[in-house]
């Protein structure tokens, strides 16, 4: 019954070292994973910079796996090229055994003092920045604290027949040795818990060196798989395919040679658990250097093995909302950004078949324009319901108003394909059937103000992405000359009909047009008004629409 007590203590210190490794990823993604993503768009356009970049995430989030998930989630959605991904996983895996080297030394008194503090800032502050600090510190304390009681742990385990038996099996068979850890490291989602794990194994002699690298190989094999098993397409699976072909390889080189490599580590510590340690780091620091340089032409290699997908036809599908993203704020946005683009995207197409539905009684543009309505409705539905999902856990103050400029931009666009699919196209239906045409003062009137529409389009993508102040100041400023555009527009209109005497059903159905586009343009200029909220640059009166005519 003692071993079988020693066994569920074992256990759930391995739990709590989990739980503290998940608490300090969360922590960081939730509370700096913005800031994260805008350095991974803005300093990763070469390989030292994006292996430096690897290295110091993976040190802050204490998870090469979680690193792993953020950059394949970036380079399956474009933001991150290929080559640049794989450096990163190469600091990545570099960064974890850091982590290792410094969990190795015994400093298990820091541990009470982490979650002192870190309890402290959680209770003490309503700052979502600063409570997933104090969520870090709770997260080390539990690391250390775990590591400390799993030694202790294994001082009954040590003279475990059984287990000895077992260990012993699988270090005569290092092929062996090597998939149960990889098994076991893809199970618990953290090398960095499995490879501490084995560190407690050789230092209270449980396993010796040999079989403890096999462990090792094992549980830098095993880091791989759950970036790999979350992607869902060719496109995201290249880099995880990737890294995964690159620790492959140092397994199989490193596997005949595990007793030259104990001999040859011995100089740098004698002990087991030392030379497990500096093993670790070895390995990933000779990967690192090997395979840096050419990271553009294993890129290409993937590429060609896991080639791009021909694109679905129906444009209501979304491409790019991983579900495994929604873990990782930052990433999750990134995706919603990018599928909201393709909204945008069929919006553009929608305002531009206008100008050939109106000119030339185009019935088979307009009957498109309707069914990409439809598909618009469907992607819209898809993101809402991303970004809800997204909202079931805690997002630091940046992260949750970019997910409110999502959601308004995605429902302003909604709004703008329903205008131009149900309001414009259906009075573009009734000029054709009535056979009467608008006068050349018309045509040039409706041209200028589809032209405005346009542009307003491009500033208020402008200020979606790159949250550009001067671009929404114009913006809102465009509203007015719009709005005057329109009255002067149907003024003129107006006053022809009646010198003609005619003031019948084609008078009707110009001045919705000229309604609905300025309902179009009023749904653009809304994308700027909470930037300019936030930045305090929106004024208490802005400009009033004039009363319709």
């Amino acid at each position: 019954m003692k071993g079988t007590f020693a066994l569920l203590d074992i256990a759930g210190y391995v739990a709590l070292l989990l739980w503290g490794t998940h608490m300090v990823t969360s922590g960081v993604l939730r509370g700096y994973g913005s800031v994260l993503r805008r350095w991974m768009g803005r300093y990763l356009g070469h390989r030292p910079a994006a292996f430096g970049f690897g290295v110091c995430v993976t040190a802050l989030l204490q998870s090469s796996t979680a690193t792993g998930l953020m950059a394949t989630s970036f380079a399956a959605s474009g933001f991150l090229g290929l080559a640049p991904g794989l450096a990163v996983m190469l600091g990545a895996n570099v960064g974890t055994t850091l982590i290792v080297q410094v969990m190795s030394f015994d400093i298990s008194i820091v541990a009470p003092v982490l979650i002192l503090i870190g309890f402290t800032i959680h209770r003490r502050t309503d700052d979502v920045s600063y409570e997933n600090l104090g969520r870090v510190s709770i997260g080390l304390g539990l690391m250390l604290l775990a590591l400390h009681l799993l030694v202790g742990a294994m001082a009954p385990v040590e003279n475990a027949q059984v287990l000895h038996a077992i260990l012993q099996s699988l270090a005569s068979e290092p092929v062996m040795a090597m998939l149960v850890a990889a098994l076991l490291t893809w199970a618990c989602h953290s090398s960095v818990a499995v490879v501490l794990l084995i560190v407690s194994l050789a230092n209270a002699g449980v396993v010796d060196a040999p079989g403890a690298l096999a462990l090792v190989l094992g549980a830098n094999l095993g880091s791989t798989i759950p970036a790999l098993m979350e992607a869902h397409t060719p496109v995201a699976r290249r880099l995880p395919m990737g890294n995964l072909m690159v620790r492959a390889f140092g397994c199989i080189v490193c596997l005949p040679l595990l007793p030259l490599i104990v001999h040859w580590l011995a100089p740098l510590g004698a002990s087991p658990a030392r030379i497990v340690v500096n093993f670790h780091t070895a390995f990933n620091l000779a990967l690192a250097l090997l395979f840096l340089l050419p990271t553009r032409r294993l890129a290409q290699l993937l590429v060609r093995l896991l080639p791009e997908p021909p694109k679905p036809n129906d444009p209501g599908m979304p491409q790019y909302l991983d579900e495994a993203a929604l873990e990782s704020a930052n990433v999750a946005l990134a995706n919603a950004v990018r599928e909201s683009m393709r909204m945008a995207d069929m919006v553009e197409g929608m305002l531009k078949g206008l100008v050939e539905v109106f000119g030339k009684d185009d019935r088979a543009r307009a009957a498109a324009i309707g069914r990409t309505d439809e598909g618009l409705d469907r992607l819209g539905m898809a993101i809402r319901e991303y970004l809800a999902d997204l909202g079931g856990q805690p997002l630091n103050e940046e992260d949750g108003e970019r997910s409110q400029e999502i959601l308004a931009f995605v429902i302003n666009l909604e709004h703008i394909g329903d205008i131009t699919a149900n309001g414009l196209m259906e009075f573009a239906v009734k000029k054709a059937q009535s056979g009467q045409d608008f006068s050349a003062e018309d045509i040039q009137d409706l041209a200028a103000m589809h032209a405005l529409v346009m542009e307003s389009l491009r500033l208020g993508l402008t200020v979606f992405l790159r949250g550009d102040l001067r671009a929404a100041q114009q913006l809102v400023a465009r509203k007015e000359a719009l709005w005057r555009l329109e009255n002067e527009a149907s003024e003129r209109h107006i006053k022809a009909l009646r010198e003609r005497r005619d003031v019948g059903g084609g008078a009707d159905v110009y001045l919705r047009i000229l309604r609905d586009l300025k309902r179009v343009h009023s749904h653009l200029a809304a994308l700027a008004y909470l930037p300019l909220e936030r930045a305090g640059m929106l004024q208490d009166r802005l400009v009033r629409e004039p009363a319709t005519t």
